[in-house]
């Protein structure tokens, strides 16, 4: 028989499987959402409904992910020509993001009868019948009563999809606010590395991140300065962008920051995915001052082989351990006073690298495929 041919009957048996993301403007959700159609699109014909057209080839470069119009079918709520007028819209307006994303949720709910599965890789939703959602955080998409009027959104039919969480503080926030229990399956990271010793990297820290108020990098401008007021010659890389002309102002008041630091601080907007490896390569140590649901460019800097200093409380601090405890700071202060034990200490050093080198393995792409594909087969197998 014809190879084409055979290719053809084999793909009309696989199942179909709708997949829901609003838009694709950076961060964490949208790693995970590229992941997802990567583990799938072996097993199953795959439809990505989104705001406005994806470029793969982009994307690809940025997470490392291998995904094209050959494996991923894209239905876009908006005609190409508008996409870049639409994103910045989105960007920039909460209540015209909030309209689109139950505008898109309507049309993906309009065409559940052609698939086999309806699945959210943004957050809880309803999907017009029992599916599956992925949760990076609770009463993301929800909206009030004119959004679910546009939408036909059901609360009842939010709580009845299968879910997913990022992190176990995340599960524990979806019992809490929607009465259902989640299967974690943590964001994969995927990090392509050179080959550097510890003796090799600059002492120098990293803050990845977007340039919004909500992530504070001023403040770990201020954190470090105080470290060295008390003599340690460390430098800083901010690797960031994104936050919309809405957040001009905080972006502008952090830019002043740097530009007054210069001696010590780099900032690199909207770094390419290969040349962020190298800035995150070269460092020895990495800082995020927000309390995270996850913290994706947290598990990057541990991948990395830095040694990251965070908040000691959020669902980051399932990504480095609770017992390392050397490493979480309450405050400002606390942060200072744990910097400076440890860049002091190499032993202490030593044996905090020793403790991050078994949690890395949590973070493979490889465990993220297998134990999402698991949830999708489960499905399958009960429905």
């Amino acid at each position: 028989m014809n190879s084409s041919i055979t290719k053809d009957i084999d793909t009309s048996k696989r199942k179909k499987i709708a997949v829901y993301y609003y838009a694709f403007m950076g961060g964490g959700a949208e790693a995970v959402c590229l992941w997802i159609l990567e583990g799938l699109k072996k097993e199953y014909d795959l439809t990505l409904f989104t705001f406005s057209d994806v470029d793969f080839e982009k994307l690809n470069s940025m997470y490392g992910t291998n995904l094209s119009n050959e494996y991923v079918t894209v239905k876009s709520l908006m005609p190409n020509i508008l996409s870049s007028l639409s994103n910045f819209a989105i960007a920039n307006n909460k209540a015209l993001r909030k309209l689109f994303i139950h505008l898109l949720i309507r049309y993906f709910k309009s065409k559940q009868s052609d698939y086999d599965l309806m699945l959210s890789a943004y957050n809880a939703m309803d999907l017009g019948c029992k599916g599956i959602q992925y949760i990076h955080w609770v009463n993301v998409v929800e909206g009030n009563a004119f959004h679910h009027k546009i939408s036909d959104f059901s609360e009842e039919r939010l709580k009845s999809n299968i879910s997913v969480a990022n992190s176990y503080l995340v599960a524990d926030a979806v019992k809490s606010q929607y009465g259902s229990d989640s299967t974690v399956v943590y964001p994969p990271v995927v990090i392509e590395l050179p080959d550097t010793s510890w003796e090799q990297k600059e002492n120098a820290f990293i803050c990845s991140g977007r340039l919004t108020e909500a992530k504070q990098p001023h403040k770990i401008i201020e954190i470090l300065s105080e470290v060295r007021k008390k003599g340690f010659d460390i430098k800083l890389y901010l690797t960031g962008g994104g936050g919309g002309s809405s957040a001009w102002q905080y972006k502008s008041f952090v830019k002043q920051m740097v530009a007054e630091n210069s001696e010590w601080v780099t900032l690199y907007e909207n770094l390419k995915y290969k040349d962020y490896i190298d800035v995150l390569a070269k460092c020895k140590y990495g800082i995020h001052f927000k309390q995270e649901p996850f913290g994706i460019s947290i598990a990057e800097m541990m991948k990395a082989g830095a040694i990251p200093f965070l908040r000691s409380k959020g669902g980051q601090v399932e990504i480095v351990g609770e017992h390392n405890q050397e490493i979480l700071f309450d405050d400002e202060e606390d942060a200072v006073e744990k910097i400076v034990k440890v860049i002091s200490d190499p032993e202490k050093q030593k044996k905090i690298l020793v403790s991050l080198e078994e949690r890395r393995r949590l973070f493979s792409t490889d465990k993220f495929i297998a134990e999402f594909n698991k949830v999708v087969s489960k499905y399958f197998e009960t429905n």
